[in-house]
């Protein structure tokens, strides 16, 4: 199966255009106000009307209120919830969507055993950790911690670029890869040529003669 690319963190239609132009079946909205990548409902709302049909939308929140979420659910059409906090369980199941579990690999941290409660989550996205930063950091972490026999299926995210995500497709096969600052001109502005060349990227690494 080819890799999946979320392009995380779009703040214009027009990135979000030029994404789907590149290939990516997925773009991210932040909801994290803490974020350079923060969107609000109307900018999301903006976001997603431009978009072409069949690229799924995945809305990101860090430790936000369920009121918050609920009020932003209630205004953009969001396909996925991705919670990039320190979320229980339970909490992400409370919405009845299908959602995505981020866990962070800090050096020696059992990421079998964190991914464990989350066995309902449509997958588990294993990102970088940067202390005070919940993601976007542009930071690689150690692709030897990532366990065999996760129970959803892995997205990697965490540094990831046109230089080296072929090298984590092959290494790791994951489901999807999630970039955001790899392919950007600034923190939030998207660049359509590094989108192009990360695209080309994964498939260089689905490639059995890449």
């Amino acid at each position: 199966m080819p890799t999946r690319v979320k392009i995380c963190g779009i703040t214009r239609p027009q990135d979000g255009l030029a994404a789907a132009a590149a290939g990516a079946h997925a773009i991210g909205l932040v909801f994290h106000p803490a974020s350079p990548r923060y969107v609000t409902a109307s900018q999301a709302r903006d976001i997603v009307a431009a978009l072409p049909p069949l690229v799924s939308v995945v809305g990101l929140f860090v430790d936000a209120a369920e009121g918050e979420i609920r009020d932003l659910l209630a205004q953009v059409p969001l396909d996925l919830i991705q919670f990039h906090g320190a979320e229980p369980a339970p909490d992400c199941r409370r919405f009845g969507r299908r959602y995505l579990k981020a866990l962070h690999a800090r050096p020696g941290a059992d990421l079998a055993a964190a991914a464990a409660p989350y066995d309902d989550a449509a997958g588990l996205l294993l990102d970088a950790f940067v202390s005070g930063v919940p993601g976007g950091s542009g930071q690689t972490f150690d692709w030897a911690a990532v366990p065999a026999g996760l129970p959803r299926p892995l997205l990697l995210a965490g540094g990831l670029d046109a230089g080296n995500v072929a090298m984590a497709i092959r290494r790791l096969r994951p489901w999807a890869v999630d970039v955001s600052s790899g392919v950007e001109s600034a923190p939030g502005v998207k660049d359509a040529q590094k989108m192009g060349m990360f695209m080309q990227a994964v498939r260089e690494g689905d490639s059995p003669h890449g």
